[in-house]
């Protein structure tokens, strides 16, 4: 593991401790600092003598070998670093004050149809205690929209089957209220019964994680995201659709299914858990024909102006 400066140091256990940041986002932040922090070192300057030119050089090297996205991040990891040597650390400048972010193409997710969805659905097959896990992550992830490690994280005590709802933990530990589809609940109840869940779980539980979780394994622990997508690659190939499937393809077609049967954009924002709506609103790009659906609608002289 880098060595990094005291102030470095001081901004990760920020970040953790005040900020709620997960340790996934701790671990590449820190690989950031590590990286800007090696690049001063060579060019013989403190972290306190930085300068916006030297900054500015950072971005450039980064931008010759990493995409936009990654250089971003990385420029982001040191704006907080020297912000926050400013805020709490007694620094007198900033030099990324003026330091432009590169752009970065706005991708378009890629949702699966509601054809491809419900081909992915049926793809497990069976009712022993695998297919019921199965059968009730994918039906999960597609009802609620949750990302992948939010289901994972899922522990018994954040559903409430009566009222159809669970609790997600998102990015920065936020947690909100997630409605759970019918076809999920019958997945779910079913997985929870004694010829699912119950058959995996072992005579003794060796954390108590394991023991609370929604999702486990064959051999009683609690399911890792990378084995939660395992899932859903498994059921993608079995049907044909492994080229268009990714960790995130069920949620994504989650927000665009809801967006194109009318769902109001700011209630598919909290159901996804986007901290600002720019985000959510990526998904209608996704659906030119749900823009001119609603357009007429609502537009009092959309069908006027187009006879």
């Amino acid at each position: 593991m880098a060595v990094l400066s005291r102030d470095a140091e001081e901004f990760l256990s920020y970040l953790a401790v005040e900020r709620g940041r997960a340790p996934a986002s701790i671990s590449a932040y820190r690989r950031d600092l590590a990286a800007y922090e090696q690049f001063l070192s060579e060019h013989g300057v403190a972290l306190s003598q930085a300068d916006t030119g030297l900054v500015e050089a950072y971005v450039a090297v980064l931008g010759a070998s990493r995409r936009p996205s990654s250089t971003a991040r990385a420029l982001a990891a040191v704006r907080g670093l020297h912000r926050f040597c400013v805020d709490e650390r007694g620094a007198t400048l900033d030099p990324t004050d003026g330091v432009s972010t590169p752009r970065i193409p706005q991708a378009i997710p890629k949702a699966l149809s509601e054809e491809q969805v419900e081909l992915l659905l049926s793809a497990v097959i069976g009712n022993d205690p695998r297919a019921l896990r199965d059968r009730a992550i994918l039906e999960t992830l597609y009802a609620t929209g949750m990302r992948i490690s939010e289901l994972a994280g899922l522990r018994l005590g954040d559903l409430d089957m009566r009222k159809g709802l669970a609790v997600a933990f998102g990015k920065g530990s936020k947690e909100r209220l997630v409605p759970v589809g019918r076809h999920a609940l019958a997945a779910l109840e079913a997985w929870l019964g004694p010829e699912g869940r119950a058959v995996m779980a072992p005579v003794r539980w060796a954390r108590r994680a394991d023991a609370e979780a929604v999702f486990i394994s064959t051999r009683g622990r609690r399911m890792s995201r990378q084995a939660v997508w395992q899932v859903v690659r498994r059921a993608a190939v079995k049907v044909k659709l492994e080229d268009r499937v990714s960790p995130h393809v069920l949620r994504h077609s989650c927000a665009t299914h809801l967006l194109e049967h009318g769902a109001d954009i700011r209630v598919v924002q909290e159901l996804l858990g986007h901290a600002t709506i720019t985000t959510t609103q990526v998904y209608t790009r996704v659906s030119p024909e749900l823009l001119r659906r609603v357009y007429e609608q609502a537009h009092p002289r959309a069908l006027t102006a187009r006879r």
